[in-house]
């Protein structure tokens, strides 16, 4: 049962005006520095112990504080740490930009095709492996011993005794080894696994030699040179991925036997605690049942199939199994099958033990177990969904409870021990808060690091969470409204209507200015409301939420969109005659669905790298929302916007990268050529050397030539 409000809709404002609000912003000032939040630099605890130390960014010192008693001590000095560095030929400390702790007294890090390790005690460093310098996809054992990496389609491993082994020598642009494969959906960040006795490697082998060349084009050269890539549209071949297993005693490998069909998804690759065996989670192509099997990693055969999970809209597993630290024979399974993202144990035997499913929100993290592992903690929205929140959850009992206080959106770092955990907290309230927490019943916590709002100075409107309801009563939808500096409730505004709409994503968030990038800041200190609301379809919400939009995209997400477009036309300081929408990706999509399903709306828009026919994106996120087009024409004809081009009233600007190999560069070529043959003016905007993102300094170009395309037409 949905809980319903009494009312339309709940307003909440987070920031207000001050007399000392004198500064202006300009769209530069996206550059800046200033805005963005500085933690303390590589602040993390040492090894298991309850101290954590971070880098000075004054002095250049490395720093500890310890946990209990709030003492903090140099641990080592800036000239200490560049005299250590200079002993294994670095230069300065800008080498170890990140870095991790393998006990209290050493840290490691990467710096170029070498690993390092120095020694806060001996003050000391040293070389602990190295590696080609052309190696790409570079993954540590557990223990620094080894490094798998990549070369040229190849896969090598590289020991401590600097003896490189090749795993393959057939790779190719068709076949590719020991990379991340099904284009990263599923989880899938990486292609190569370490065995915890790091005597094994388990890998993926990727043969996309029957996926059809895609070409994009180089124009950085003279002339431009074609740069084929594989990339597989919804209903066509996709690739075929294998699990090879190196090892490295006797170099030799074997292949897991996950059967046929060869267009399968492999995904959450996890090794047995006893290095034994291979756990593999099997996703059928139409995405609606995943098997949980294992293999004996040493032959490769199939033993067992552990779980089955089926639905009848798509099943996405995520997350790999996690064994449970004191009992090899049990693991932790995440699953939404009930609504919510939850953890169930389970043995090896494939029996269910415990179901940790009273738990209302869905987990969006899991972090680790306490020192006497009775307890897991895990990240999750909770109660406000727009925040973000560390729970501990009994592993006995089943109980949960917060251990972070306050609204606002919390990053935590726990201690190997679980006694405490560094919180970064970001919000409204506070711009950056850095606490520590003690993780017991109190959850007290003392700030031991805070920045002031950088916009405190600057001339900005009033930032306010408002919360709608669909037309059918049956979903709360988040949305967030800037309002102009100097504002006057008796003028009337221009709208800059900023969407997203896609799974995984949620746009209105308990951050600083809700979320909200500071483009949209500087556009409403402009002049514009700038509004953004998170329809169905989109993350964080649970599965019901998401699914919403199950074989037919655009539809309920342009039905909850007009929700808000309805609230700001009841707006008497809005000029209706004036918005503007602009969004990228799917909000791309989205932006010009309600240009041509929603004429008349908006004046004027700016579509960034938009899906444009869903026939065009890749198989994997394709297929899963939307089938494939043989089993949903309906849905995919409905979708397609090139069937509405004649709809278009006011003005629309398409920009896309030409390297675009997400949401490659035929969706807006098809659309101008579609414009072309309705008569359909638009304005069309590339950016040559860009792929699916325009990022660096070129995103300031970016962000002028939008706010110039509204100034001149709202």
């Amino acid at each position: 049962m949905k809980k319903k409000l009494s009312i339309l809709h709940i307003l909440i404002v987070f920031s207000s005006f001050a007399w000392s609000q004198t500064k202006t912003l300009t769209i530069d000032d996206y550059l800046n520095p200033q805005f963005r939040a500085k933690g303390l630099t590589n602040l993390n605890w040492r090894g298991a112990t309850e101290s954590f130390a971070w880098l000075d960014a004054k002095t250049g010192d490395m720093m500890n504080t310890e946990a209990a008693t709030s003492e903090t001590t140099t641990l080592l000095q800036s000239a200490e740490i560049t005299a250590a560095l200079k002993e294994v030929g670095l230069e300065s400390m800008s080498a170890f930009v990140n870095f991790s702790w393998r006990d209290a007294s050493n840290f490691q890090f990467m710096s170029g095709n070498a690993f390092y390790e120095i020694d806060v005690v001996a003050k000391k460093a040293r070389k602990i492996i190295s590696w080609n310098a052309e190696a790409e996809n570079i993954d540590y054992s557990l223990n620094k011993s080894s490094v798998a990496f990549t070369s040229k389609y190849n896969l090598y491993v590289v020991q401590k005794d600097g003896v490189t082994q090749q795993v393959s020598n057939d790779g190719s642009e068709n076949l590719l080894y020991g990379e991340s494969v099904h284009r990263q959906e599923f989880g899938i960040t990486k292609g190569t696994f370490w065995s915890p006795n790091e005597q094994s490697l388990a890998f993926y082998r990727m043969n996309q030699s029957m996926v059809t060349d895609y070409p994009m084009t180089d124009y950085r050269s003279t002339p431009a040179k074609l740069k084929n890539i594989k990339y597989p549209m919804a209903g066509g071949k996709s690739h075929e991925v294998t699990v090879g297993v190196y090892n490295m005693a006797n170099k030799s490998t074997i292949y897991i036997e996950t059967g046929e069909p060869k267009d399968q998804y492999l995904t959450n690759i996890t090794w047995s605690p006893d290095s034994k065996s291979i756990y593999i989670q099997v996703l059928n192509r139409d995405q609606n049942i995943v098997k949980l099997n294992r293999y004996d990693a040493q032959t490769g055969k199939f033993e067992k199939t552990l779980l089955t999970e089926k639905h009848p809209k798509y099943v996405e597993p995520q997350h790999p199994i996690v064994f449970l630290p004191n009992d090899a024979n049990k693991f932790l399974y995440q699953s939404q099958r009930l609504g919510n993202n939850t953890f169930y144990t389970y043995n090896t035997n494939g029996d269910i033990e415990t179901a940790y499913d009273t738990f209302t929100f869905p987990v969006t993290e899991m972090l680790g177990f306490s020192a006497d592992n009775t307890k897991l903690y895990f990240m999750t929205p909770f109660d406000f969904q727009t925040e973000n929140h560390c729970f501990e959850l009994d592993l006995v009992s089943g109980n949960t409870h917060p251990l972070t206080r306050n609204g606002g959106f919390h990053t935590v770092k726990m201690s190997q021990s679980g006694a405490y955990m560094l919180d970064n907290v970001v919000g409204q309230a506070n711009f950056l808060d850095i606490r520590l927490v003690k993780c017991d019943a109190t959850a007290d916590f003392k700030v031991i690091h805070s920045l002031q709002d950088p916009l405190k100075d600057y001339k900005t409107g009033e930032i306010s969470l408002i919360r709608l309801q669909s037309t059918d009563m049956q979903a709360e939808l988040f949305a967030r409204m800037i309002k102009p500096a100097d504002f006057d409730p008796k003028k009337k505004y221009p709208v800059l209507y900023y969407v997203y709409g896609g799974p995984h994503v949620q746009l209105v968030q308990d951050k600083w200015n809700l979320g909200a990038d500071l483009f949209l800041v500087y556009m409403a200190s402009k002049g514009y409301v700038v509004f953004t609301l998170d329809n169905r379809g989109s993350g964080n919400r649970g599965f019901e939420f998401e699914s919403a939009t199950f074989r037919n995209l655009g539809e309920k997400e342009l039905e909850d969109q007009q929700v808000g477009i309805d609230y700001l036309k009841k707006q008497a300081f809005v000029d209706t005659t004036r918005m503007g929408c602009f969004g990228w990706s799917f909000g791309g999509f989205m932006t010009t669905s309600m240009m041509l399903k929603k004429p008349g709306t908006f004046k004027a828009a700016v579509a960034g790298g938009p899906v444009i026919d869903w026939r065009f994106y890749e198989i994997m996120y394709t297929e899963r929302y939307m089938d494939t087009p043989e089993q949903n024409p309906n849905g995919y004809d409905k979708a397609n916007l090139l069937n509405y081009v004649g709809n278009l009233k006011g003005n629309l600007m398409i920009i896309h990268g030409l390297e675009d190999d997400t949401v490659v560069p035929q969706h807006s070529a098809a659309f101008v050529n579609k414009c072309i043959e309705k008569g359909v003016l638009i304005d069309y905007f590339p950016y040559p050397n860009h792929p699916h993102n325009v990022r660096g300094k070129d995103r300031l170009h970016l962000y002028k030539k939008i706010e110039d395309y509204f100034t001149k037409n709202l």
